[in-house]
């Protein structure tokens, strides 16, 4: 049988991308299983989800209590406790030392509602719509000290129309998030992504693909 790579998922609230997650790893064939889910806070929602599908939960919640550093180093101990080798963030609503993300460098991921390097930080949705820019999407990179920055490993599109609220684009947007993080979670475990410098080269061909026109062509 071949060997999975073992993942740690981050959360902070209802978890949806850790849900989709969760589904391709009950796949035989996904090179990734996840052994741990973490969160800061004992009210998220998504803890439920992972104790339901058999997945080890833990909270480690400093509201108050201690500084970041404390957990920081709490959540260290817990990821290298159940054996993950690649860390998932995944609405996990807490900004991350430099000195954590160096410790996990290259084993640390995020999935951001934009189309990076544009829109970093939040209202992704409403400044893409303030802007008037016609494509929009989703984007999971490799994660950097500076916050939604990090070689990019997958990225998803989406049009945005003149109808478009920053509601509707999200729920566009987060369909897309389901997909392509399980799919970066993929390339990595099974070692098709391999970061070169600050790029992350995919061995795969994808120069035969469509462009995304929008409003499109006749």
């Amino acid at each position: 049988m071949t060997r999975k790579t073992p993942v740690a998922v981050m959360i902070s609230g209802r978890g949806s991308n850790m849900a989709a997650l969760i589904e391709a790893c009950e796949a035989p064939d996904f090179p990734a299983e996840i052994v741990l889910v973490l969160s800061n806070r004992y009210e998220a929602k998504g803890l439920k989800t992972a104790a339901d599908a058999g997945i080890a939960t833990e909270v480690i919640d400093y509201r108050g209590k201690g500084s970041r550093k404390a957990f920081e180093d709490a959540a260290t101990a817990a990821i290298e406790a159940a054996g993950a080798e690649l860390i998932c963030l995944a609405g996990f609503m807490r900004l991350l030392t430099p000195h954590f993300v160096e410790h996990w460098r290259d084993r640390l991921i995020n999935i951001h509602p934009s189309l990076l390097p544009a829109f970093p930080g939040l209202d992704t949705h409403e400044r893409a719509i303030q802007t008037g820019v016609r494509i929009s999407g989703c984007t999971v990179h490799f994660v950097r000290a500076e916050m939604d920055s990090g070689p990019i490993i997958v990225q998803a599109a989406v049009p945005v129309t003149a109808k478009d609220t920053a509601r509707t684009l999200a729920a566009r947007v987060l369909e897309q998030e389901h997909r392509i993080y399980p799919l970066a979670v993929a390339l990595i475990a099974s070692g098709k992504a391999r970061r070169v410098g600050e790029q992350v080269i995919v061995d795969e061909d994808l120069s035969g693909l469509p462009p995304l026109v929008v409003p499109p062509t006749a």
